[in-house]
């Protein structure tokens, strides 16, 4: 018997890095749910993650209460499960401007997430980082624009089509995988013991 729930159809599966029991689910019913795979009489948590389809998912393996989405407007979203029901993430993004096609924390790193988009884009993106106000604004005293770049954005790979999917390699740190219809590219993006 499958577990039902959702309203539409399941497009990602992930299971909990920490609790063999807990998956999570996302949909083109706009929604993303927790479940306990002991239970198939509905899902245990659940929450409206978006205003379109929900088209992948991706459970942070070192800081296992944080899971992102993503959904076909290009946005991702990160989650605290923690506080999962009232509808809030902890932080959203709308760099891409199509669907989110690939989402990947780093296995090394656990406050950097990679995006892949129907843009032709893979984005690297480190939660860490935050605004620094005091340089916009000696930036704006000398004359000179604030750049309209999310202080978490660290990284653009472009130059493939259709980007498919991005995976970090599991032995060597800060190296990227992506996929896409011409082909696939290996890239380092950072530098990490």
């Amino acid at each position: 018997e499958p577990y039902r729930g959702h309203g539409g159809s399941v497009e990602d599966i992930q299971w909990s890095p920490t609790e063999q029991e807990v998956f999570s689910s996302c949909s083109s019913d706009q929604t993303v749910r927790i479940w306990d795979a002991r239970k198939k009489k509905g899902s245990a948590l659940d929450v409206k993650a978006s205003d379109c389809d929900v088209n992948v998912i991706s459970w942070n393996t070192k800081v296992p209460y944080l899971l992102a989405s993503g959904d076909d407007k290009g946005e991702f979203k990160v989650w605290d499960l923690r506080n999962f029901q009232g509808g809030w993430p902890v932080a959203s993004f709308s760099w891409h401007t199509q669907a989110i096609s690939s989402l990947q924390w780093n296995p090394n790193q656990p406050s950097m997430i990679a995006a892949a988009g129907a843009d032709n884009q893979v984005t690297l993106w480190d939660l860490s980082l935050e605004r620094d106000s005091e340089a916009e604004a000696e930036l704006l005293a000398q004359g000179m624009p604030v750049p309209d770049i999310p202080p978490q954005l660290i990284f653009i790979h472009q130059g493939q089509k259709e980007v498919m999917e991005v995976r970090w390699h599991p032995q060597c740190p800060g190296v990227m995988g992506s996929t896409a219809a011409d082909g696939v590219h290996i890239f380092r993006p950072i530098n990490a013991a």
